[in-house]
């Protein structure tokens, strides 16, 4: 399983959507964006489901200044539009296994 990029034109339907959406926010820059995809992808293993969505940040700046993202990589859960929670540390696969799987439905 791959964490799957949301297409530039959804990303406003994804984000208004009324379930709870983790969505990986990342530059293809970043080395550390890479490490913690790598932990994401673990996840959707253990999981055995596709959990997380992909945005790139620099494609899209106006989503980055509309949630306040302060630095990637950034593990963004929304709800209706709003922010449920930012995550900025990916520590390791089992502290991103606490921190999510409360939002896995």
């Amino acid at each position: 399983m791959a964490v799957e990029e949301i297409k530039t034109t959804e990303v406003k339907k994804f984000f208004e959507s009324p379930q709870t959406t983790l969505t990986f926010v990342h530059s293809p820059f970043c080395a550390t964006c890479h490490l913690a995809r790598q932990m994401l992808t673990t996840l959707e293993s253990v999981f055995d489901r596709e959990v997380f969505k992909e945005m790139n940040a620099s494609l899209h700046p106006e989503w980055m200044q509309h949630f306040k993202i302060k630095s990637v990589p950034c593990l963004l859960v929304t709800r209706g539009g709003e922010v449920e929670e930012k995550i900025y540390a990916f520590h390791s696969v089992s502290y991103m296994y606490e921190r999510v799987v409360g939002f896995v439905e």
